[in-house]
């Protein structure tokens, strides 16, 4: 069953708590009504939405006592209103009721990235995953992962100069990397043959981060059976697989265009103009899915909750997987307008995160 444990993002308010079942009957059905259609509502139509007769009039009382507390408020003039970020955040930790998947949607997702998993690489999956969750969700579907799940092919040393070689990573998807290592003084063309055969006896299948540490643990052991410069060629050779910089993380975006659909007006065309500027600072995304590293499970937030969507006022709802070890390896999820289907996103984002933990760990 799909969960979602409060982030604690906003204080805690002792108004909120003591709001009676009619006001949350009222704020519900404000809430639901923006989610479902983007629109203010009036206390017309609420009166006719609520289980317990009340007069419109006593409905706006209501709705002032709820604009008060800052959980709604009017975009214009009109009697309508529609839900603040901190309304969102107080209905989606404490008034909404988290769906689950249906088996046949379990079984579907789960049938087709188990089916790219096996036939291709990792990247694949996580790439059929964001197609699937941006066509469930309607929104922008965005992954972080890092290089090193790619799972290697092949691997060959190259002499540049006489102390500096280039490194061919071959992945099993196809995907090549070059790097330029240094290279320990008086190190002969055959201990760069040798370390390439050691390594592509070992490597193949394995990932980056599998195969640094296989090969650290060998050579503190003094198990490699090489000589002491093929040895050097191999330790410059993990040292600099370590990495370290930017370029050791990869973002994937998918379903852009989702962004574009039911657009009610010429702010929403604004808003999504500056979520896909957002989107296009990379940096910015990673460093706000990075943060969901830290912590397990669904993480969402909301507005401008996070800095990086606060103008476009998007909301992001995003989840950890892991590896086989059960380290946390990267994160999927969905952004889009503060209007997603809450209740139905959360369990979408949690079971695929799930499932693409159950694929590395297999």
């Amino acid at each position: 069953m799909a969960h979602h444990d409060p982030i604690g993002l906003i204080a805690p308010n002792a108004g909120l708590a003591q709001l009676n079942e009619r006001s949350r009957e009222i704020f519900r059905q404000i809430v639901e009504s923006y989610l479902a259609t983007g629109e203010p509502v009036g206390s017309r139509n609420i009166s006719r939405l609520i289980s317990v007769p009340l007069s419109p009039a006593s409905v706006r009382n209501v709705m002032a006592d709820l604009e008060h507390l800052g959980l709604i408020y009017a975009p214009h003039t009109s009697a309508g209103r529609l839900p603040t970020e901190l309304g969102l955040r107080f209905f989606v930790d404490a008034l909404m009721q988290v769906g689950d998947l249906t088996e046949p949607e379990r079984q579907s997702i789960q049938a087709q990235l188990s089916s790219v998993g096996r036939a291709q690489s990792v990247e694949a999956a996580l790439g059929e995953a964001l197609t699937r969750l941006s066509g469930l969700t309607r929104a922008a579907a965005v992954v972080l992962t890092a290089k090193t799940n790619v799972r290697l092919k092949h691997i060959e040393f190259v002499r540049l100069e006489p102390e500096r070689a280039l490194v061919i990573l071959v992945a099993e998807d196809g995907q090549v990397e070059n790097r330029v290592l240094p290279l320990p003084p008086g190190v002969p063309s055959s201990a760069l043959t040798e370390a390439s055969n050691y390594l592509n006896t070992r490597i193949r299948g394995r990932t980056l981060a599998d195969a640094r540490v296989e090969l650290e643990n060998l050579l503190s052991q003094d198990k490699a059976e090489l000589d002491q410069l093929t040895q050097k060629v191999i330790a410059a050779g993990v040292a600099s697989w370590s990495g370290g910089n930017g370029d050791e993380r990869q973002l994937i975006v998918r379903g852009h265009a989702n962004l574009l659909e039911d657009l009610h007006a010429l702010e929403d065309l604004e808003r999504v103009r500056l979520l896909f500027d957002d989107l296009e600072t990379k940096r910015g995304v990673v460093d706000l899915l990075g943060r969901a590293e830290r912590a397990e499970g669904v993480r969402i937030f909301i507005g401008s909750e996070n800095k990086l969507f606060s103008l476009s006022g998007s909301s992001t709802i995003i989840a950890p997987y892991s590896d086989g070890a059960g380290h946390i390896v990267g994160v999927l999820g969905v952004i889009g307008p503060t209007r997603l289907n809450y209740a139905r996103v959360i369990p979408m984002v949690d079971y695929t995160a799930r499932i693409m933990s159950q694929m590395l760990g297999g």
